[in-house]
């Protein structure tokens, strides 16, 4: 039974996230659904995050195991083709050796959140980053975001309805660049919170407004409290960027 790794980009705007939901479509169900168009099994495909609704994905990384024998680049093609017109494409299709998962082989992972810092309302860029119309101070942003980096307790950072077995995790790094009128938050880790990319990119906007200063960042960390948070940014600036594994 071939395994294949899949890399997959998509717009998260049109589905409930990545994970199959009974309120509405995901993207794990339109790549399955194209699977099983494709070679007429039922597929089970497993990625390595959950991303959210709105949420999007440069390079989602994900398996599936095939009773049929396909050429990775019939499996690539013949997905794509079944995903049309959904707004989801299989960039890359390799063999797999058959204890390679997604999800539990992953040793890091990193996603990136697109800010445009300027008055003028989006066009091209709508559902895909955060407007933030009042000006933004990235470097004092990024210096607030440098107390995350290491093993903390992110109970401010996390959702209340996170299902996660513990609020510690630990940031491998975070940084805040401006790049003309946008501003780029990139953060890695082996795994994440609900809602924590998110949760501390809101409370990061406050500190680049100057409502906050670094230490009340710091603080709001050191708090253990959700109600210590900022305001959690919306999906449609958060993309999942990559997923690391154990070279073999």
């Amino acid at each position: 039974m071939p395994h294949y790794k899949l890399i997959i980009e998509f717009d998260g705007g049109p589905f409930v996230g990545w994970q199959r939901q009974k309120n509405g479509r995901s993207v794990q169900e339109a790549v399955e659904d194209a699977i099983t168009s494709l070679s007429g099994e039922e597929a089970n495909v497993f990625a390595a995050g959950r991303t959210d609704a709105g949420v999007h994905a440069l390079a989602m990384t994900a398996h599936v195991a095939l009773g049929k024998t396909f050429e990775p680049d019939v499996v690539r093609d013949g997905i794509n083709h079944f995903l049309k017109p959904s707004p989801v494409a299989v960039l890359s299709a390799e063999v797999v050796a058959d204890d390679f998962h997604a999800r539990f082989s992953c040793i890091q992972r990193s996603y990136e959140y697109r800010i445009v810092n300027r008055r003028a309302p989006l066009a091209l860029e709508r559902g895909r980053a955060w407007q933030v119309s009042t000006s933004l101070n990235a470097e004092t942003m990024h210096e607030a975001a440098q107390c995350l980096v290491g093993r903390h307790d992110f109970t401010t950072f996390r959702s209340t309805q996170c299902q996660s077995e513990t609020p510690v995790k630990t940031f491998n790094e975070i940084s805040v660049s401006r790049q003309g009128e946008e501003i780029i938050i990139r953060c890695a880790a082996r795994s994440f919170l609900h809602h924590q990319v998110r949760s501390i990119v809101g409370s990061l906007v406050e500190v680049g407004r100057g409502k906050w200063s670094v230490r009340d960042f710091e603080k709001a960390l050191k708090a253990k409290a959700r109600e210590a948070c900022g305001p959690v940014a919306p999906p449609d600036g958060l993309y999942f960027i990559r997923a690391d594994y154990v070279a073999s």
